[in-house]
């Protein structure tokens, strides 16, 4: 692991009564290059066309593949992650977003907040996720 993960954990004995299996820390250490990435929602990136479904899953899984995107752009990879922010529209999406986030955070143990939002940029929208990577020198 390229960073320091201090008190990592794991969503399931943090939050028995939801089925959360997400890997996270209490903080990060990192040294290097820092990429702050805007928060990231479910479009392409190429054509900034909305995906059709209203399922919060499949709206996270979007986010985090734009994400994963991105990352490959700037010459990171997941493992260099050590900050995210999850926005919902509504608390209910939480468990599948946070299911759908832990698919692609497995092993990593970033630092992560939630909040619950009035709205976003577009009514469709029922996630948001910003992340911040560091590629170590």
């Amino acid at each position: 692991m390229a960073h320091t993960r201090i008190r990592p954990f794991n969503t399931k004995d943090t939050y028995p009564e939801q089925r959360l299996d997400n890997d996270l820390s209490h903080a990060v250490i990192a040294r290097g290059t820092t990429v702050f990435l805007r928060g990231q929602c479910p479009q392409d990136l190429d054509t900034g066309e909305n995906i059709a479904s209203m399922d919060p899953g499949e709206q996270a899984h979007k986010v985090m593949q734009n994400i994963g995107q991105l990352l490959g752009e700037c010459g990171a990879d997941w493992g260099h992650v050590t900050k995210l922010v999850v926005y919902l529209t509504d608390v209910r999406h939480r468990e599948a977003v946070y299911r759908t986030m832990g698919d692609y955070i497995r092993g990593v143990h970033p630092v992560c907040t939630g909040l619950v939002v009035v709205a976003l940029a577009r009514p469709e929208w029922l996630v948001e996720i910003d992340a911040t990577a560091v590629i170590p020198d």
